[in-house]
């Protein structure tokens, strides 16, 4: 993929299994994770200007422009470089703000990998990685580019190779602030440590979700429907839960049979991100 007005993708994540094996005394929690890029998530354009403004046309209600992490990505790709261009960023959101689908890190991440070459900066993915790290814990993995099993906080990253699957993810109508849930007094932070190599599909599960079930009821609903028909989870620190299944007509009746007032959408997992290559 490459030019100016091209579709950019930016796809979901969710967390397979989500561990807090500890914390630093920085006060960052020390997690273990499996993540899965989904065939779903956001879109971005980009497009050149004649002037050094970096200008979001499609603002997220709620969220002023100079915060959005597509766009302080771009000035943190144009400041380490030199670069002087300015562009303009088109984003079509369609995941959920606060849904634990990795939303803002994937626009994040997607704005490094393109406008690298676009500006033809010519940064190799580990320094893109490291930019990525310091807008969030989740940005280096998008820009890493394959199923992995994540450390720390989030920047080692193990490979891993998983099964075909499509999952139904639920939606539920609420925002889990991230912040949240990490404060929380009765976080678990001590689960055992999972050596990457013993790990396999189906092990582990998710140390945040008792404390977003607790704050807010309307995950633990999404849960317990889905948990009635296989295992579920939730997906990073929340709101949004999955469950997997072998074939993609299999979670389209599973979806076709949500109740009223629950939302959802089906999607195939995805070994590597569209725009590793």
């Amino acid at each position: 993929m490459n030019g100016w007005n091209a579709v950019w993708p930016a796809p979901a994540k969710i967390n397979l299994f989500l561990h807090v094996v500890g914390r630093r005394p920085d006060g960052y929690h020390l997690l273990q994770t499996v993540f899965r890029f989904l065939d779903h998530g956001d879109e971005l354009r980009f497009t050149p200007r004649d002037d050094d403004l970096i200008v979001l046309a499609t603002p997220l209600p709620g969220v002023p422009s100079e915060s959005d992490l597509t766009v302080r990505a771009a000035h943190l790709l144009r400041e380490t470089t030199g670069v002087s261009a300015g562009v303009t960023i088109h984003l079509t959101k369609r995941l959920p703000l606060g849904g634990g689908l990795g939303g803002g890190s994937s626009d994040a991440a997607t704005t490094l990998m393109a406008l690298n070459r676009l500006w033809n900066c010519g940064a190799p993915s580990g320094d893109l990685q490291r930019l990525g790290l310091s807008l969030g814990a989740d940005v280096p993995v998008f820009i890493h580019g394959h199923s992995c099993f994540a450390e720390g906080v989030g920047e080692r990253c193990t490979d891993v190779a998983l099964p075909p699957a499509c999952y139904l993810v639920t939606v539920p109508g609420v925002a889990v602030p991230t912040a949240e849930i990490f404060r929380a007094p009765d976080l678990r932070r001590d689960t055992p440590v999972i050596p990457p190599a013993d790990w396999r599909p189906g092990m582990g599960g998710n140390d945040l979700e008792p404390v977003a079930c607790r704050l807010y009821p309307e995950v633990a609903r999404h849960l317990d429907w889905l948990r009635c028909r296989g295992p579920a989870r939730m997906s990073g620190s929340g709101a949004c839960c999955f469950a997997e299944f072998a074939d993609k007509a299999t979670a389209q009746s599973a979806l076709a049979a949500l109740p009223a007032g629950m939302s959802g959408f089906v999607a195939r997992g995805l070994d590597s991100h569209p725009l590793r290559n």
